[in-house]
């Protein structure tokens, strides 16, 4: 999903989805909403702007029509982590045995498809599968919220306004560009969309017709969702003949604040000077100069150390958690080593 994630083990739903508009209407406007403005004035301001951005009058009718803001949305959002899941956790939860497998057999059963894509666009077909495999299991987890009435609440609920008011417009222009019927258009509670879970602005920036029908259906069409990935993932600078990056193991001492991928990085040379080799003790492969990254996704009890490359910092564009992005890299791995 290309929205920040907290790393948690859940979050606390406490006002159920099927609520009627009225008590939904009531139940916000009673929270700590950073909005006063009545929600069919914030709504006529909204076409406004709307209309100013080529939307048509007869999608905002259709849209926004008995449209009211969604208790339960609100309520994600503010919602906090009750707890911190540990990286072990979360890995066994993401990169598990069952979803190895079926990410096996839809590489095969793609295979085709996969290695055209991965011609076009430089991307290995292992990390479209990891990524469309962790973000909705395969396609069959992508979220059953009107994508219009769970962004338009976000919006109205003001904390965070300009962003999912942008968010909103875009959400409406994927809609009247025909990529998909209203009624269908569903998605997480944050407007996250599809099997790649692409938020509108990313969809538009990056969705892809990968078999030239006219549309960018990311909810139901395999074309279009691996074409959609892999252009993501080149448009953000992935190297298709290089790694993620791999486990590594650092001497006795060393000094962790070198760590972390916001510092410029050192080269391969660099890292075995300071002791850093492979998780089975060897040294380290790879041209002396590649620029590389310490990655410690887990605490320091859980002692997790990666040595993690350009195409890491990628999936980080993509979702800046660094479990996600280790996750991914390692399921990728466990794919292409089946091919």
């Amino acid at each position: 999903m290309l929205f920040s994630r907290p790393q948690s083990a859940h979050i606390k739903t406490v006002i159920t989805r099927f609520v009627t508009p009225l008590l939904a209407a009531t139940v916000i406007s009673t929270s700590a909403m950073a909005n006063d403005v009545p929600f069919f004035k914030w709504v006529e301001d909204f076409q406004t702007e709307a209309r100013g951005q080529g939307i048509s009058q007869k999608l905002l009718d259709q849209a926004f029509t008995d449209l009211t803001p969604n208790a339960r949305v609100i309520e994600l959002d503010q919602s906090q982590p009750e707890g911190t899941m540990t990286f072990e956790t979360y890995r066994q939860r993401v990169v598990n045995q069952k979803r190895i497998d079926q990410g096996r057999e839809l590489m095969v059963k793609h295979k085709a498809l996969l290695e055209r894509v991965s011609q076009k666009y430089g991307v290995q077909p292992q990390y479209i599968v990891a990524l469309w495999g962790i973000e909705t299991n395969f396609g069959s987890n992508t979220g059953g919220f009107n994508i219009v009435e769970a962004l338009a609440s976000l919006a109205y609920d003001g904390r965070r306004s300009e962003f999912f008011r942008k968010e909103l417009i875009n959400a409406l222009k994927i809609v009247d560009g025909g990529h998909i019927p209203l009624e269908k258009f569903k998605g997480s509670w944050a407007g996250a969309m599809g099997q790649c879970q692409f938020m509108p602005t990313s969809f538009i920036a990056y969705a892809e017709d990968g078999d030239g029908d006219g549309k960018k259906d990311i909810w139901t069409n395999q074309h279009d969702v691996f074409a959609s990935i892999a252009n993501y993932l080149s448009k953000s600078g992935w190297q298709g003949d290089a790694t993620w990056g791999r486990e590594v193991q650092v001497p006795a001492g060393f000094d962790r604040t070198l760590g972390g991928t916001k510092t410029d990085g050192k080269t391969i040379a660099e890292w075995r000077k300071l002791g850093v080799k492979t998780a089975s003790g060897e040294t380290l492969p790879g041209a002396d100069g590649t620029q590389a990254w310490l990655v410690y996704p887990g605490t320091s009890d859980e002692n997790d150390t990666y040595l993690v490359y350009q195409n890491y910092r990628v999936v980080m564009k993509w979702n800046r958690s660094t479990f996600f992005a280790t996750s991914v890299g390692l399921l990728a791995d466990k794919l292409a080593s089946a091919r």
